[in-house]
């Protein structure tokens, strides 16, 4: 049920809703923000970066994609939210550098499970750093804390 997504980039986001959700089969439709409202936003809400996922009927969660720089390139990453916008997972899905990869490993990403909006995160206190990753880490510490606050006002104007 792909939306334009890569193929590559959907498989793998399948995959990690059906371990996460704990279900074989789902739907997955783009939510789409008026653009007066996203102009405001941290988060870049843009066309093929934020799902629903419902299945039987019920919303189960959401799904955003986006990318954030590494030191020269960018990396893609996949952050599935329950159905009350609070972080059940997060992944790298594409690395693109040689250095900083091990932000993809599921021992560091864990941190940020449970996190909703309002909370706020900080390299170096709540967020562990990992030599030789400086960039990359901060990276996506400032990309998640772009997403709490943004769903919080989605969340606030009844949007999601």
């Amino acid at each position: 049920m792909s939306f334009g997504l890569p193929k590559n980039i959907q498989k793998k986001v399948d995959k990690e809703i059906q371990k996460s959700f704990n279900i074989e089969t789902f739907n997955f439709t783009e939510v789409t923000i008026a653009s007066e409202i996203t102009k405001d936003l941290p988060s870049k809400f843009e066309a093929n970066n934020l799902f629903k996922i419902e299945a039987n009927d019920s919303l189960l969660g959401y799904a955003y994609l986006s990318k954030a720089p590494s030191k020269t390139a960018q990396f893609d990453y996949l952050v599935l939210l329950d159905k009350d916008l609070i972080v059940l997972k997060s992944k790298v899905l594409i690395y693109r550098e040689e250095y900083g990869g091990e932000i993809g490993s599921t021992r560091w990403l864990k941190q940020f499970i449970g996190k909703k909006g309002g909370d706020e995160l900080k390299y170096g206190d709540n967020i562990i750093a990992i030599s030789g990753a400086t960039i990359s880490v901060r990276s996506m510490t400032n990309a998640m804390n772009d997403l709490l606050k943004s769903l919080k006002i989605l969340h606030s104007k009844n949007i999601l």
